[in-house]
């Protein structure tokens, strides 16, 4: 692997910490205290950057109040002679949040940034500058590190000061990846998080608090209140600071298993708003305010969450939205499906993109399994979540938008397609052979699961022989929703090396330990 050292990373992170002490959460409390609005400006919820490219890249930060952003730049962390970036105001429209495109960067290299906050009535009045770094992407051959991971703060199981809160982002942050895919479910907004929850064991796992987290979200202050929450955490801040993020969203930061024209049952006393539709285009601006996505930011022309994320000649990231085209969930064995879980639109996006590519691997970011049944029983049906239904024989619904993709990919004789994805709540490696498929016109190709960051964590999911799976590697509890505080939380690495073009693929325990590890060869079919 051809990576630089990270550079002088406890520096970055100092800053980061200081200039986030504000929000620092009183381990006895358990609750977040609010900040008053004396001083200056404060960014109190560190920086993220995202979608970073070979000259540019996207830098967030949220204020306590309305403020001007300004983004200063250098080649070292030392800031002599930076450039100086003008941002957006910041204010309530936005719940004062914003983002910045840096453009015309150098390839290839570290970029070092910091965030100030001036006073829109007096700009030389800034708050505490706040650091971070990430590497643009290089326009030659060198080797790529990412992670991949996804749900977090789920079923229940927030920050939990006696566990040190989100400690596995301080493991991720250790391996110095280029980029992080969190591959949706950012947030459980359908899930309330109380001060306490009882264990097997009968001691109590300790929640931080805050009142957008006592109830389901409804609002879009509920909404962007369950993006502030995990923004609590000091390790997923430092994180932030030092890796850049390739975000992707899936159910759960609207409600569980939701799809577009469902309407909640009057059973369900949780909501008041039972038209899914309108919760989902508050959670989606809430999303779009949170996380810097290129697609989503004021003025973007797509205004979509699908895009690729290219990385030199030797990766392409194709990042999909499983959720917003997706028909009703039903059982899933109707024998015409045109929309399927992609939408028509988006699968012919994918085809187009999937032909152009010319990287030698092409990752597709997937917020949901393919042979992994996924049902939803959330008001008592038994239908299908994602996109196998237990049938083992031909396809049906659903699975015939992804036979037809896997034809496509075939006989345009695409290589090196890697299918990366979360949901499940458990870590797993499924091969995918035609020789033992009930629908055959595919070349092999592997599925990798892997999460949760930092949630309940399930038993494995049932495989679906249609398009021939083996499940060669798993670990999983054998009971549900086991809490984080019993381990069986996961995060995955691809590691492709700069001179071989090999792609190797580590699934990782919580603390960085390897439970399973795959090399696959650049070209090669059958594998």
């Amino acid at each position: 692997m051809s990576h630089r050292p990270f550079p002088a990373r406890r520096s970055v992170l100092r800053g980061t910490l200081a200039a986030s002490a504000a929000l620092t959460v009183p381990a006895a409390l358990g609750a977040a205290p609010a900040f008053a609005l004396s001083g200056r400006p404060k960014a109190g919820w560190g920086v993220q950057a995202g979608d970073v490219t070979s000259d540019s890249g996207l830098v967030w930060v949220r204020s306590d109040r309305p403020a001007r952003m300004i983004v200063e730049t250098s080649a070292t962390e030392s800031f002599r002679n930076p450039h100086r970036w003008h941002g957006p105001l910041l204010g309530a429209d936005t719940d004062f949040t914003g983002t910045t495109r840096l453009r015309g960067l150098p390839s290839g290299q570290q970029i070092h940034y910091r965030v100030l906050l001036a006073d829109p009535d007096d700009p030389r009045r800034t708050g505490e500058p706040v650091a971070g770094t990430f590497r643009t992407v290089p326009t030659g051959r060198r080797g790529v590190r990412f992670l991949w991971s996804g749900d977090l703060a789920g079923q229940g199981w927030g920050i939990n000061p006696d566990l040190g809160g989100y400690r596995i982002y301080d493991a991720m942050a250790e391996l110095d990846p280029d980029f992080f895919v969190c591959s949706g479910d950012n947030i459980y907004a359908d899930g309330p998080i109380t001060a306490t929850q009882a264990l097997p064991d009968g001691s109590l796992y300790r929640n931080v608090t805050t009142e957008e987290k006592s109830k389901v979200a409804e609002t879009l202050a509920e909404f962007r209140g369950n993006f502030r929450y995990n923004l609590l955490d000091e390790n997923l801040k430092r994180f932030n600071a030092q890796v850049p993020s390739i975000i992707q969203w899936d159910d759960h930061e609207v409600r569980n298993n939701w799809y577009p024209g469902e309407v909640i049952a009057a059973t369900d006393t949780r909501y008041t708003e039972k038209s899914v539709d309108a919760l989902a285009v508050r959670a989606r601006r809430a999303f779009s305010e949170y996380f810097p996505i290129s697609t989503l930011r004021p003025g973007a022309k797509e205004g979509r969450v699908q895009r690729v994320m290219r990385h030199g000649p030797l990766l392409d990231v194709f990042v999909l939205d499983m959720r917003t085209y997706r028909n009703a969930n039903s059982p899933d064995k109707q024998t015409v499906d045109p929309q399927g879980i992609l939408g028509s639109e988006q699968l012919e996006w994918l085809k187009r993109e999937l032909s152009r590519s010319r990287a030698v691997w092409k990752v597709i970011a997937a917020d949901m399994p393919l042979g992994l049944v996924v049902p939803d029983a959330t008001e008592g049906k038994a239908n299908i979540e994602a996109v196998a239904q237990g049938d083992p024989g031909a396809p049906l619904g659903r699975e015939l938008q992804i036979a037809e993709l896997l034809r496509y990919i075939k006989h345009r004789r695409i290589t090196g397609t890697v299918w990366l994805t979360a949901d499940v709540h458990h870590t797993s490696a499924q091969h995918y052979q035609p020789s033992r498929a009930a629908f055959t016109d595919f070349e092999p190709f592997w599925e990798f699961v892997s999460g949760p960051l930092n949630a309940g964590a399930f038993p494995a999911s049932e495989l679906d022989n249609t398009f021939g799976p083996e499940r060669v590697f798993v670990k999983a509890p054998t009971v549900a929703n086991v809490s984080p505080a019993e381990g069986y939380q996961f995060f995955g690495e691809v590691d492709i090396d700069g001179h071989s073009g090999e792609l190797t693929v580590r699934l990782r325990e919580s603390d960085g330990t390897v439970l399973f590890t795959k090399t696959l060869q650049p070209g090669r079919v059958g594998q």
